[in-house]
């Protein structure tokens, strides 16, 4: 990892095909069209160099027009962009992992995808329908596909050129260490729920032992309760170094070795959060010792089924 003073500019190398992957990122589950497109668009001129898409996010194409503009400006040129993807549950079978990685490069507009990763560990029953449920408004999932059959589709595609690393997203650390133990290409990245009442410090630790970037999305707590930018210990280090709690919660990320996922649709928000610098060491030790809570806000670990994206009903 290359950290700077001001943080936003940290870079870490990734174990596979010496890519330097931002550490800040900037994430785009953003329901609304134009506030994704203006968001994904500030982000770029703020300075944000990392971006996480997703097909179930169903705003891929926004995404890569938002930045077609901004490289047809001049200014940024794709190269200097690191762009994630992730596959869906429904797209699991082997036969399906190509054409769905290609959708996705179709949409945003790039010819290689920096990083792709399986969105979940849960297989869905294959097919264009993202939510699949039964008369019991139960998961319909995919007992004919194992996970180590898509790793090694997604395998593939580094061969193949158009994809320079791979990862897994919302796992646990069992279900990590079974691919970890047979894999040919080690995921490079594993992208789960982290921030200061879920640090996660086991995985990381392996992560750490194996060459993964753990990359930590809701890092600031998605505004859920207890929220975690009022945690009295966060609050009193923010008020004493002049930063935002958010800010502070960013710092900390970065510091003890993880990348981030923020997001926000607000101009002086997205600023904000890429706006980090290092904490002194005893910031750092008060949040490891003095922190307490312990909660998971996004239940999508046990199921597959995203807490933080609605039902296409609940829209």
């Amino acid at each position: 990892m290359t950290m700077t003073d001001t943080l936003r500019d940290t870079r870490i190398r990734l174990n596979h095909g010496s890519v330097l992957m931002p550490a800040a990122g900037f994430g785009t589950l953003i329901p609304d069209p134009v506030a994704t497109k203006q968001a994904v668009k500030t982000a770029l001129q703020v300075g944000y160099r990392h971006f996480d898409t997703a097909e179930r996010y169903r705003n891929e194409a926004v995404v890569g027009e938002a930045m077609r503009e901004i490289f047809a400006a001049g200014a940024i040129q794709r190269e200097d962009v690191f762009v994630t993807a992730k596959i869906w549950n429904t797209n699991h079978r082997p036969e399906r992992v190509k054409p769905a990685f290609d959708a996705s490069r179709k949409r945003l507009q790039v010819g290689t995808v920096d990083c792709y990763i399986i969105h979940t560990p849960f297989a869905f029953k294959p097919g264009d329908d993202q939510d699949p449920r039964d008369e019991k408004g139960l998961v319909i999932y995919d007992r004919g596909v194992t996970l180590l059959e898509t790793w090694q589709a997604l395998e593939r595609l580094v061969d193949e050129g158009h994809c320079r690393s791979i990862g897994l997203s919302d796992v646990t650390l069992e279900k990590l260490r079974e691919i970890v133990s047979v894999a040919r290409i080690k995921p490079s990245v594993v992208q789960v729920e982290s921030h200061p009442y879920l640090p996660e410090w086991e995985l990381l630790d392996f992560c750490k032992e194996h060459g993964i970037v753990l990359q930590a999305f809701a890092p600031l707590g998605h505004a859920m309760q207890p929220n975690v930018l009022t945690d009295p210990i966060i609050e009193r280090i923010a008020q004493r170094l002049h930063k935002t709690p958010a800010q502070v919660a960013l710092a900390w990320a970065l510091q003890r070795g993880t990348a981030f996922l923020t997001t926000s649709k607000t101009p002086h928000r997205i600023e904000e959060n890429f706006d980090v610098s290092l904490l002194p060491d005893d910031a750092m030790r008060e949040i490891r010792e003095e922190i307490t809570t312990t909660i998971r806000f996004n239940p999508v670990v046990e199921t597959g089924v995203p807490g933080f994206i609605p039902r296409p009903t609940e829209a």
